[in-house]
Parts: C-alpha cells; structure tokens; sequence
C-alpha cells in the first residue's frame, strides 16, 4: 500500500509492505531484516504512523525474538511467530 506523508510542507509517498484484510479487521504489515538500531525502528514504523485508522500494525523481523510493541503500539514479532502462531495477529 502508498501512504501520503505531509512534511515541511512537502508531499511524499512511502510504502507498507502488506496490507491485509480479513473481515471487517485490516492489518498493516512491515517486513525488516532486523531492528538492530533506533534509526532503523523509525525507518520501519514511519510509513505505519502514518496511517491514519487505528487497524492493527505489525512489523515482522527474521530475527527470533521476544513479540514487543514501539512507543507508537505496533507489534514487533519475529517471522516464525508470526508464521507459526495462529494468535499472532491477536497480540
């Protein structure tokens, strides 16, 4: 999916990875190698914050780590839960 960003003044377009619908529940869906530094969480999350529905917004890493969520509320899960987990996209 596109997401019009606003900034100083300024038009951009960013992209989500995924977006997928099931019923009447969207899901926003970054994929990420790894999260490894603050400056690449916020690469990651900038297009979702920008979203401007409450649906759920989701940021997978291949790395197998501890499901968390940003300052901002999205999901951080790693590939395999989020694969295997059929109450992933519940947490």
């Amino acid at each position: 999916g596109v997401v019009e960003i606003h900034e100083q003044g300024m038009r951009k377009s960013t992209e989500v990875d995924f977006v997928c619908n099931e019923g009447s529940n969207r899901y926003y869906i970054q994929s990420a190698l790894r999260l490894d530094t603050q400056e690449k969480t916020l690469q990651e999350s900038k297009s979702l914050n920008h979203i401007g529905d409450n649906f759920k917004k989701i940021i997978v890493v291949k790395d197998h780590i501890k499901p968390w969520r940003t300052e901002d509320g999205i999901l951080v899960i790693g590939v395999m839960d989020f694969m295997l987990d059929p109450e992933s996209l519940k947490a």
